[in-house]
């Protein structure tokens, strides 16, 4: 069955507002905390909202496949990726591919997955998409 590519702005206004601020804080942040870290939360929840600015998917299967995405990247960093390609001296692809692996940024991009997913059960409608297992329920009830 075919999915619907219907642009959703409201994913796409977020996607280019976390693309500004990764921005920034590739350009400006030097720092031992936002830049490693808050940085890689927020990537995956920007990767997320483009996606879902056009595609209409269960936001469960999407942070599943960014997260999965997310994942093969920082394994290619340990096998210093960059360099296997040739990109080894682009500042750019040095920058968004990234040269090393750490354990800590698997679980910032976690983090950043299950901020999404609370999210959208938190502001899922009745009329989600099919396969969204649906907002948590009640201790006891």
């Amino acid at each position: 069955m075919k999915q619907a590519t219907t642009l959703r702005r409201p994913y796409l206004l977020a996607a280019l507002l976390l693309f500004l601020i990764e921005l920034f804080i590739a350009l400006y942040v030097r720092d031992r905390f936002i830049r490693p870290y808050v940085g890689d939360f927020l990537v995956v929840i920007l990767i997320y909202c483009f996606l879902m600015s056009f595609w209409r998917a269960a936001p469960l299967k999407v942070a599943l496949w960014v997260l999965a995405f997310s994942f093969a990247v920082e394994v290619g960093q340990h096998f210093h990726l960059v360099d296997r390609l040739g990109l080894g001296q682009c500042e750019v692809a040095r920058i968004v591919i990234g040269t090393g692996f750490a354990w800590e940024d698997l679980l910032a991009y976690t983090l950043g997955i299950a901020a999404v997913l609370v999210v959208e059960a938190l502001t899922r409608s009745a009329n989600s998409p099919p396969g969204w297992p649906g907002p948590p329920s009640r201790f006891g009830s």
